[in-house]
């Protein structure tokens, strides 16, 4: 009987470590598509930071500032804010922590933070 109880007691040993190498291949994948995904992200970076120092050399500081497009780009602020407002009284987060995801009926805190802003 003490022999029956081993056996069991073994075969019970090899489920537990074929589930866990089961889980350990899992998580193996996981972890290969989130190095993927990350260095697929660090790549775009670079080339929007690239990017972005190509244009800021090819427009200089001293430049003029051009009364119309401060005015212009003042405009299409008020627009965006706009914008912004009309989503969220439509039931949707503009806030940084919940962007875009439904509302449910309840107030965000977050959202009338960013949309009370005066800057």
């Amino acid at each position: 009987m003490k022999d029956k109880n081993f056996l069991d007691t073994v075969m019970d040993f090899e489920q537990q470590l074929e589930s866990m190498q089961q889980q350990f291949r899992e998580l193996k994948a996981v972890v290969a598509h989130t190095m993927e995904e990350h260095h697929a992200l660090q790549l775009e970076n670079h080339h929007l930071r690239t990017r972005l120092d190509e244009l800021h050399k090819a427009v200089p500081e001293t430049a003029a500032v051009d009364p119309v497009k401060l005015k212009k780009a003042a405009m299409d602020i008020g627009e965006g804010y706009d914008n912004l407002a009309r989503l969220y009284h439509e039931g949707y987060h503009v806030c940084h922590v919940h962007f875009g995801s439904s509302r449910k009926g309840d107030d965000c805190l977050f959202c009338l933070s960013f949309l009370n802003k005066q800057n």
